[in-house]
């Protein structure tokens, strides 16, 4: 039987970890304005003991603890090696900070924590509803929640273009893949995700949509490579093999085409829930 979330924890150790952590300063440009709508939602402010839950190559994580100052902690935890080794250099010598590498919905967490943040990194889990009451047990009362996940995929045209083009060209089975099962469009229904965070402890559930325009590259060359690399598309890269790679990159870059500006660019809508709550 497999161990919880393992899946998950593969692909942040593997070729996914690898690719976010070389790709670090282009993926976190990417996708700034969501994590920066889910910092002002938080409100992190100085003295404050955060818990930073999938926090990567740790750009949120500095973020807040620039925000908590020298009299605050963060915490920031993740499953991925690759990326949590960016995150310790680019931390270093930082009193106010650490990272753990572990699963946050089994690992035994430290407490005291007043706030809980995510940026994209709490829908991932097998047992979402376990996950988020075990997190809580590491907050104070009344400590506050802030995470920013996806809106349906079907809204976000950054991930399905080159996907279905990716598909297509790949000659592979389409996924029948449940719509909530761990991965980035996991928590896309605000409706079940309010549900999970109530049978959690939470309470006061605030759903707010945040869109924000993506830079996918300066040329549907450039995009199309990206998207490749990492993103739906990539899985599809992965699965497909490389030799078929060449094909995958001449289809997306075609479907991105259509989509780029007069001057080359590819950039397309992001739509995103920022969730906020508090724990009982």
């Amino acid at each position: 039987m497999n161990a919880p979330n393992a899946a998950q924890i593969a692909d942040w150790n593997g070729a996914v970890g690898e690719r976010w952590a070389a790709e670090q300063q282009s993926l976190d440009a990417l996708i700034q304005p969501f994590g920066d709508a889910a910092l002002a939602a938080a409100k992190a402010a100085p003295g404050e003991k955060v818990l930073d839950i999938g926090c990567g190559c740790g750009e949120t994580s500095l973020t807040l603890a620039r925000a908590v100052g020298p009299s605050g902690e963060v915490v920031g935890v993740d499953v991925s090696g690759p990326m949590l080794r960016v995150a310790r250099n680019r931390a270093a010598g930082l009193a106010n900070i650490s990272f753990m590498e572990a699963d946050a919905s089994q690992a035994p967490l430290p407490g005291g924590f007043s706030l809980l943040f995510s940026r994209f990194g709490v829908m991932f889990f097998d047992k979402p509803v376990d996950a988020f009451a075990r997190m809580g047990r590491a907050l104070t009362p009344g400590a506050r929640l802030a995470f920013v996940c996806w809106q349906p995929a079907a809204l976000n045209p950054w991930a399905t273009i080159a996907a279905k083009a990716a598909l297509a060209a790949s000659g592979l089975p389409a996924p029948q893949a449940d719509p909530r099962a761990p991965g980035p469009f996991a928590f896309a229904d605000p409706e079940y995700t309010t549900g999970i965070l109530e049978q959690a402890g939470f309470g006061s559930i605030s759903v707010t949509p945040v869109e924000a325009p993506m830079r996918l590259g300066a040329s549907p060359a450039e995009a199309a490579l990206s998207a490749l690399k990492v993103g739906p598309a990539s899985r599809i890269a992965r699965e497909a093999g490389p030799d078929a790679f060449p094909g995958l990159l001449q289809a997306v870059e075609s479907a991105l085409a259509t989509h780029a500006y007069p001057s080359g660019e590819v950039s397309l809508p992001g739509r995103t829930w920022v969730v906020t709550g508090n724990w009982h």
